[in-house]
């Protein structure tokens, strides 16, 4: 049978129909941006990697550190993904990246191809002539799904990356040159500081192959990465750079010359080069496979993955898979953009989290043990306080089986925790306790509910569910048992810990009522009240107690910074009742006071004043008073549904639209965390959002696009259809879920996974 080229196979697609899967009739891989987020707040990196890829192979641009003059150098928050769109120079190219965070760590194994005298410093951003850094422009960089390229202006060499799941590739097109080089820099990484490389060690197996690891101490306390690094051609002379400082005892290794081809290096800090001859045009490759297990997974990875050395195939076969990601959704627009809006958010809903485990299935656990996945596939990255809120309910939604695999994960992560305790934000092999809650449990929760975990996995989710929810040790939750609210004389952030605490609670209640364990709903259901602790009647608003009862004096509704929350204040997180809207505004005095505070939150002006001390909120962000760009507020546009006026959630949904999400690079108004503010899109865009997950209910909205399939993986499709769309038509004038209109402004997960149509009828008057 002869083979097909990659852009007939996918315009080899079939009709939409409710009896066939729809497929994708064009090529969705050229509406997915990745530059998109690389300016300012948006955190996310341009570089090549697969969907839910081990490697993200990646260009940093700059290498700044951590530490400045002994304390926190704030610029080091524009780099959490090593690439900023403003900068004119990139410093090499690295394998591992976060998308979107808010904090970071990785920048594993730099690779930077130069030509002329070697220069094994970095230079400066002003003067890269005097490092092997080169200037670049971006008329002549590419930025695709599993492809990125870019012209080094100094050097004159093309780059380009490609990636499988666990291998990074490069193919570097150099000029006429007796003196190319690849430098490997294993000092460099995101976060970075002096004493962040623990050790490093490197083998130089033959005049083809490296390998490796390097063991560091940042937001991962202690990482250990692993790689095999092979050339398409032979190397014609090697050295090392050692910058780790003096060391005490250093044994008898000083009776060799280690900086000129000496085949095995350890320390602290490392630099190596590799000298290459190169004629004019010359395409020299070089392949980097990771592992968290050994150099001999990282070899297995390589040859598992990618044997050969035919970049395109390699490039061909990482878009195709984007292709596959992409095509679960197949939007209809007669507008560019928003294609180019949607596909860019699903592209950055399937980055994290991501891979980690070798070919074999073994991993290293957070034990610092090798285990090995047996039946699921071992994932890392969990930023849990962003992507519980509608990631995760994505997955459950678009990838079931990928989302099993993730609690399994979690699940694992429990039994090797010491603390007896589900991830809270967790990478890499290790917890870096970043945020707050359990977020794990709604997690859990949602993809046990929904069928999505097997029902044999029910009740051991329940137990590390309710074990994390009783570890007195982290943050406050002694005293939350104790007194039914987290003190801010005793835990800082406290407003939002109880709040925080209260939803996961909920979650947790519905589980055990599910498996029939009331005992534990009746605690649950009791814990998840607890909100209505820091509410305070009098000024209508959450506001931080003390251990003694009282509510704390010193106290401003607008502030972001040293109020009893994090992310956010006092007018957005008074509205974090995600698990029973219904109460919050009756405990809030009915609609009659609810909805000017909540209409407020839109309208009225956040001075920037009140946001100046936290580095995590911008005016990128902020619409009124209402911070897009931070999750707390994320359920917030959709609570009208809970009133008498749920046209407003369909007016607001689509004013955030726009506004928050635009295909350019600063097209993000704040960090895209781990996909989080993607999800928020895709759903929103689709006309539904999870406002609770662990309920089994979307609340409407407003579709943004003109119509949608959903390939669900159990075969069926559920249908989108808009009736008289248009930017100005933003209300919807009724809904009907497979010929049935709909009374209430709810769609049930039920419905969508069985498949069928739900129509919306749009309409510019409400």
């Amino acid at each position: 049978m002869p083979r097909l080229s990659f852009l007939a196979a996918l315009l080899l697609a079939a009709v939409p129909t409710f009896a066939q899967k729809a497929k994708p009739t064009e090529n969705l891989v050229q509406y997915a941006k990745p530059l998109v987020g690389t300016s300012r707040m948006g955190h996310t990196y341009p570089g090549a990697t697969v969907p839910f890829g081990m490697v993200q192979l990646s260009p940093d641009t700059d290498t700044i550190g951590y530490e400045l003059n002994g304390k926190y150098n704030p610029r080091v928050y524009e780099y959490c993904a090593g690439y900023q769109y403003a900068d004119k120079t990139i410093v090499g190219f690295s394998h591992t990246h976060f998308s979107g965070t808010g904090h970071s760590d990785l920048g594993d194994f730099l690779v930077m191809p130069t030509i002329g005298p070697l220069q094994l410093n970095p230079g400066t951003a002003d003067q890269p002539e005097r490092g092997f850094r080169s200037r670049f422009s971006h008329q002549n960089e590419v930025a695709e799904p599993a492809y990125y390229r870019v012209k080094l202006d100094d050097h004159d060499i093309l780059a380009e990356l490609t990636a499988s799941n666990r291998v990074g590739m490069h193919q570097y097109t150099f000029p006429q040159s007796e003196q190319a080089h690849i430098i490997l820099d294993l000092t460099a990484g995101i976060y970075n500081y002096p004493d962040k490389n623990v050790w490093t060690f490197v083998r130089v197996e033959n005049d083809t192959l490296v390998t490796g690891y390097r063991q560091t101490h940042g937001w991962a306390r202690t990482r250990t990465q692993y790689f095999a690094m092979s050339f398409s051609k032979p190397f014609v002379s090697y050295g090392s750079r050692n910058l780790s400082k003096k060391q005490v005892y250093r044994g008898f290794w000083g009776r060799f010359d280690q900086s000129q081809n000496f085949p095995e290096l350890a320390g602290e800090q490392l630099r190596l080069f590799f000298d290459f001859k190169t004629t004019a045009g010359e395409k020299v490759k070089v392949k980097m496979a990771l592992s968290g297990v050994s150099t001999e997974g990282a070899l297995r990875n390589m040859r598992a993955e990618i044997p050969g050395w035919d970049f395109e195939a390699v490039k061909r076969a990482g878009q195709a898979q984007w292709q596959q990601e992409l095509g679960k959704v197949v939007v209809e627009s007669p507008k560019r953009v928003d294609k180019e809006n949607f596909y860019t958010a699903m592209y950055h809903a399937a980055l994290s989290p991501t891979t980690y485990m070798d070919v074999d299935g073994q991993y290293r656990g957070l034990d610092q043990n090798i285990h090995r996945a047996e039946g699921f596939t071992n994932y890392t990255t969990f930023s849990l306080w962003d992507t519980y809120r509608a990631l995760h309910p994505l997955y459950n939604l678009l990838q079931p089986r990928r989302n099993a695999d993730m609690v399994q994960s979690m699940l694992a992560h429990y039994d090797q925790s010491t603390l007896h305790m589900l991830p809270i934000w967790s990478h890499y092999a290790n917890e870096n306790w970043c945020m707050i809650g359990y977020h794990s449990v709604p997690v859990v929760v949602d993809a046990v509910l929904k069928g999505v975990v097997p029902a044999s996995q029910a009740q051991r989710a329940l137990d590390a569910c309710v074990a994390t929810a009783h570890q007195p040790r982290f943050d406050g939750i002694s005293f939350y048992e104790q007194l039914g609210y987290v003190p801010e004389d005793k835990s800082g952030s406290s407003v939002s810990k109880t709040l925080e605490y209260a939803y996961d609670d909920w979650c947790i209640a519905q589980l055990a009522r599910k498996l029939g364990k009331m005992d534990i709903e009746a605690e649950f259901s009791k814990r998840a009240q607890n909100w209505q602790n820091v509410y305070d009647s009098r000024i209508n608003f959450m506001r931080p107690r003390l251990a003694d009862g009282s509510f704390r004096p010193r106290f401003d509704v607008l502030s972001t910074h040293d109020q009893g929350f994090i992310e956010g204040n006092a007018w957005n997180y008074s509205l974090y009742v995600p698990q029973d809207p219904a109460a919050l505004i009756a405990k809030m005095g009915g609609e009659k006071k609810f909805l000017p505070h909540l209409d407020s939150l839109f309208t009225m002006h956040l001075p920037d004043k009140f946001f100046a001390e936290t580095e995590d909120i911008t005016r990128d962000g902020i619409i009124g008073n209402y911070v897009h760009g931070n999750e707390p507020a994320h359920h917030v546009a959709y609570l009208y549904n809970w009133t008498q006026q749920p046209y407003k959630t369909q007016a607001r949904v689509r004013m955030i639209l726009p506004k928050m999400y635009r295909p350019t690079p600063d097209g993000l108004g704040g960090n895209d965390d781990c996909g989080q503010m993607s999800a928020w899109y895709i759903f929103s865009a689709l006309g539904f959002y999870p406002v609770a997950p662990g309920s089994p209910e979307y609340a409407l909205g407003s579709p943004a696009v003109y119509g949608a399939t959903i390939n669900l993986e159990n075969g069926n499709t559920f249908r989108i259809t808009v009736k008289n769309q248009s930017d100005k038509n933003v209300y919807v004038k009724e809904a009907r879920l497979n010929g049935q209109k709909l009374t209430r402004p709810f769609l049930q997960y039920a419905d969508v996974v069985k498949g069928g149509e739900l129509v919306f009828t749009m309409t510019g008057n409400h």
